[in-house]
């Protein structure tokens, strides 16, 4: 798809900048993706947590921790009434924490709390590695803890290593959180570049279950109507053309799957 729309085109000497705005994906094309592996109802299903958003928090420090102390960070958030903790994008396999040892403790903790509190609770452990093959074994690591889900960043894997990783998910019930990490190389300039709603659209076909879409109010650039035109992009089935909202656009996307929507950047 994006090397037919914007493959070439973009570095052609007669053009001093191109941006695009938005593209209508044919619901004959839409068909052709699987989508998100599980989608938001059954999210919910999983979770037992309907009627209300979801609360999370991303560990700080982001590094230097060990992963015990790790570990126990994740505890105290998830014991103290969260939903869910995550890994900073940062956060992969370092001296000072290898992957499998924070897989190994944060699966303690999400265990431990969960007993004591009589809720299904998680953490987004960051499977991004420099293979697919690296990436999988992370993820087939985290389905054999029995942790619910895992989290890729999507633009610096690249598509065909997420939905790889999508499909992965889908056949071993893991829930897949999906960072953006990059985008704004992509999409912060207003003359030059691809705006993050077809960044989004793309992310809903490829697959994964929740995709970080700013706050407005947070610390990330964004305006209040165009990130809630592309949030309804994510996770509804049918979204009517509104360009005060930025949907150029009226998109079907033929009952696939929808994506939750994380407020990324602070709130």
């Amino acid at each position: 798809l994006f090397t037919s729309i914007v493959g070439n085109v973009f570095g052609f000497k007669a053009l001093r900048a191109l941006r695009l705005e938005d593209l209508r994906i044919p619901p004959a094309y839409v068909k052709t993706f699987e989508g998100p592996p599980h989608g938001i109802q059954v999210e919910r299903d999983k979770l037992n947590k309907y009627g209300r958003g979801l609360l999370g928090c991303t560990i700080k420090p982001k590094l230097g921790l060990s992963a015990k102390n790790y570990g126990r960070a994740v505890y105290e958030c998830l014991r103290g009434g969260l939903d869910f903790t995550k890994d900073d994008e940062n956060v992969n396999s370092q001296p000072f924490m290898r992957w499998r040892d924070r897989f190994l403790f944060v699966a303690e903790a999400i265990y431990k709390a969960q007993a004591e509190t009589g809720e299904i609770k998680g953490h987004y452990l960051n499977a991004t590695a420099g293979t697919c093959e690296e990436m999988l074994k992370r993820a087939q690591c985290a389905k054999d803890l029995g942790v619910p889900i895992i989290m890729h960043d999507y633009l610096t894997g690249g598509f065909t290593a997420n939905t790889s990783l999508s499909h992965f998910c889908r056949d071993n019930g893991l829930l897949l959180h999906i960072h953006r990490a990059m985008h704004a190389v992509i999409d912060r300039q207003r003359n030059h570049g691809i705006h993050f709603r077809v960044l989004a659209k793309a992310l809903r076909m490829s697959g994964g279950d929740h995709l970080h879409s700013g706050t407005v109010v947070g610390k990330l650039e964004g305006e209040r109507e165009v990130t809630l035109g592309f949030v309804d992009l994510m996770r509804d089935d049918y979204v009517e053309k509104d360009r005060s909202r930025g949907i150029y656009f009226t998109q079907d996307w033929c009952s696939l799957a929808g994506v939750m929507p994380v407020a990324s950047g602070g709130i």
